[in-house]
């Protein structure tokens, strides 16, 4: 699993940074999570295939977190896409596209598969062969929500010497790596962990958006590898950050300790900062794995280095 930042800044972009979009990498399929404004040129300038964009995951309906979508979509259509697109978003926001979308005459090739997200609980809105989504309620000025990616339990490992010391057939190579044991023409047992070896742990991903501190989000996303949570303001602006539901540095990295995540990546960062590396300082005086989302940076979630 990797994550790309396409947008690291909050509402208003400045000349490093744009608007709010990640792209996550798991088992070579790509989950667009947000899709702010210029999205769609980050995805072009890091090399990044529209085609294997399936699944989009809207956390609220700030522009900032929204306005690319109309123009990724209007895209996908001029390039030819037949494929549907799953679409995770606020319940009230299907309207608005339907609207959007009839106001500029744009008439999709494909169809916008609409998950609606609402309530104030945790929700699985994906299972799949490879990964589970759940969705979780954020507290913002709208209604908000973050996205928890687990990696399933892969299958063992068959230790490939192991196949011709006891020539086991390649049909019950499926069933070992479930981890049955094998039995040899013999009739001699071979315990499984004798001839596999365990899988990778799974990985994991959360995406905390627009959010004031909230107790919460720390149990929704608990044990999570690498957390990305808001950090709008540093310390010293924190009624502003009450005012506008907004985290600080500090919010965040106290939602990372209580969630005993394995790391902290903080974005979302203000315009008025030129130097995001202070920000970062200060989250790491109480979570010190903590990096920044650099525009264009990629991180491999089982390895994550600071850029």
């Amino acid at each position: 699993m990797k994550v790309t930042i396409l947008g690291s800044s909050s509402a208003l972009p400045t000349s490093e940074r744009f608007p709010s979009a990640h792209v996550l990498n798991a088992h070579e399929r790509l989950f667009l999570i947000d899709c702010g404004e210029g999205t769609q040129m980050q995805l072009r300038k890091n090399k990044i295939k529209f085609s294997k964009i399936n699944h989009i995951f809207i956390s609220h309906l700030h522009g900032d977190h929204v306005f690319g979508l109309y123009g990724l979509l209007s895209t996908f259509n001029l390039m030819g896409r037949q494929n549907p697109i799953c679409l995770y978003a606020p319940e009230n926001y299907h309207q608005i596209l339907l609207s959007h979308l009839d106001d500029f005459d744009i008439n999709l090739g494909f169809e916008v598969d609409f998950i609606p997200l609402s309530g104030n609980d945790p929700v699985k809105i994906l299972d799949d062969k490879y990964i589970t989504v759940n969705s979780f309620p954020l507290e913002h000025r709208v209604p908000a929500f973050g996205f928890l990616f687990r990696e399933k339990t892969s299958d063992r490992n068959i230790i490939k010497e192991s196949i011709i010391k006891y020539q086991i057939p390649s049909l019950r190579i499926p069933a070992i790596k479930k981890g049955e044991d094998f039995i040899t023409s013999e009739g001699v047992l071979i315990k499984n962990e004798d001839i596999t070896l365990p899988p990778p742990e799974p990985l994991s991903y959360a995406y905390c958006s627009d959010t004031k501190y909230s107790r919460r989000v720390a149990t929704f996303v608990k044990g999570v590898n690498l957390l990305y949570h808001e950090a709008t303001f540093d310390k010293s602006l924190s009624d502003l950050a009450g005012i506008t539901c907004h985290s600080t540095t500090l919010d965040a990295a106290k939602t990372a300790n209580e969630a005993n995540a394995g790391t902290l990546l903080i974005g979302h960062f203000s315009a008025r900062y030129k130097d995001i590396m202070p920000l970062v300082e200060e989250a790491r005086s109480l979570f010190p794995d903590t990096f920044p989302a650099i525009d264009g940076q990629t991180y491999d979630i089982a390895n994550i280095n600071n850029p």
